[in-house]
């Protein structure tokens, strides 16, 4: 049983090495035909092909997400862990579309990106910067509100200073949330913009409340980065 569960969850083996590179090869694959699926005018015959080649992934993904089942030792703590949850919604699409109109499910299909999320498994960077979110959740919550309230009252302050010149662009508050995201995350695009003087002062100090807002992240990700690497060294 250790040699089965070094070759399912380890990669200090041969077998277990091999097990992961065909695990990547896989997910690549997805991906690959995934992607093939939104080509235009595709034949009925590359169509079937597809549908063939996702169950034939699906159904190893299933194999692999039950042999990770079988090869934990605390196989709930695998389920409900964050891995366990990645495999099973990598795979629960396809199943879910079984005897339902497809199109109905579409938006459950998408869900088969989150096999993207599987390729954290093997790379120690992308286990590092998880935990490192882990470690900076608190403030990443945090800033996560104090930007949306930025957001809510830039949309508040704009509203009053261009709605009775520009009641188009600026119907609502609802409608302004749209300018003040491109505007405090210096986007800009430039198809919503004030034309008062009020209106322009406003979005300059906007502006620059954006510059620091978006500095915020970097910040914390790069300070839980390194708590990250210190622990590994310890």
């Amino acid at each position: 049983m250790e040699k089965f569960r070094s070759v399912i969850n380890g990669t200090d083996t041969f077998g277990g090495r091999l097990f992961d590179w065909m695990v990547l090869l896989l997910i690549v694959i997805a991906i690959v035909e995934f992607s093939i699926e939104t080509l235009p005018d595709l034949s009925s015959q590359t169509t079937a092909l597809l549908g063939k080649i996702e169950l034939v992934i699906t159904i190893l993904f299933t194999i692999e997400y039950l042999l990770r089942v079988i090869a934990s030792e605390k196989k709930l703590s695998y389920i409900f862990s964050f891995y366990g949850i990645i495999d099973l919604v990598a795979i629960l699409p396809f199943y879910l579309s079984f005897g339902v109109d497809l199109r109905s499910v579409r938006a459950f299909r998408l869900f088969r990106l989150i096999r993207l999320f599987k390729l954290t498994r093997y790379s120690d960077a992308m286990e590092r910067f998880r935990r490192a979110i882990a470690i900076a959740r608190e403030e990443i919550i945090l800033f996560l509100i104090v930007a949306m309230i930025l957001i809510y009252l830039s949309a508040v302050g704009i509203y009053y200073f261009e709605h009775e010149v520009q009641p188009q662009k600026f119907a609502s508050i609802f409608h302004s949330l749209w300018w003040a995201t491109t505007s405090l995350t210096t986007v800009g695009y430039g198809d919503a913009f004030p034309i008062t003087v009020g209106g322009k002062i406003f979005t300059f100090f906007v502006l620059m409340v954006g510059l620091g807002v978006i500095a915020v992240p970097p910040g914390l990700i790069a300070t839980a980065l390194s708590e990250a690497r210190l622990d590994e060294e310890k």
